[in-house]
């Protein structure tokens, strides 16, 4: 009877083909080194990139992981030739693992086709969820910590209540546009609308006492 749960320290690829990655950050560095290490271990196949880790679009790494077919083994240099970061190193080790793909780094030594190589890879998830955990611990705890302290979570708000003050004061002038004060005041005119929510209906703060003004000292306009 086939157990519930899979053996995590059975090797996983091998006996099929052997494809190399490789990568370099910037156009102006050597792929050389990297590429004869992967000729050496034996590679028939090597994809490259030439871009920063960082960077999400590593065409020939997605080539690379499209091409594998079960039991082929993926090697690289080195772990960070692979992934951004451990979690990234993880993922895409552990998506090999699902597919029946192998995985090998040269300088590391680590070989997912032996047990020992997949008992590292295991250290290295369990420490990949215990930092994550202390991330959302920490967050969680900050929070608590602002919260009790009278601190405002969140965004700061995009005018503050002299910005506000200021752009009604300016407002009151009838020659005064709302965009000339929108750009004195460094904001947009939709921010301006939405801290002075009088403007929506077509009002003008201020403008409309003057006028009255006007009419009680000139008399009501002729009918």
């Amino acid at each position: 009877m086939e157990p519930d749960t899979p053996d995590l320290l059975a090797p996983v690829g091998g006996g099929g083909a052997l494809i190399g990655y490789a990568r370099v950050s910037t156009t102006g560095q050597n792929l050389d080194r990297q590429l004869a290490a992967l000729e050496a271990a034996g590679c028939e196949r090597i994809f490259s990139d030439k871009k920063s880790g960082k960077n999400t679009e590593r065409e020939e790494l997605w080539k690379a992981l499209d091409y594998l077919r079960p039991n082929d083994t993926l090697i690289v240099p080195s772990l960070d030739r692979l992934g951004r970061s451990i979690q990234d190193l993880i993922a895409i080790v552990a998506g090999l693992r699902k597919r029946g793909i192998g995985f090998r780094s040269l300088h590391e030594a680590l070989d997912t086709t032996t047990p020992g190589g997949r008992l590292v890879f295991h250290v290295f998830a369990a420490l990949a969820e215990f930092i994550r955990e202390l991330i959302v611990q920490g967050t969680h705890e900050g929070i608590a910590a602002a919260r009790a302290r009278g601190q405002r979570l969140g965004r700061p708000p995009a005018m503050t209540e002299e910005q506000i003050l200021h752009a009604r004061s300016m407002l009151a002038n009838p020659q005064a546009s709302i965009s000339s004060i929108a750009k004195l005041l460094g904001v947009s005119r939709t921010t301006i609308y939405k801290y002075v929510p009088e403007l929506r209906a077509g009002h003008r703060p201020g403008v409309e006492s003057q006028q009255a003004a006007s009419l009680r000292e000139f008399g009501s306009p002729a009918r």
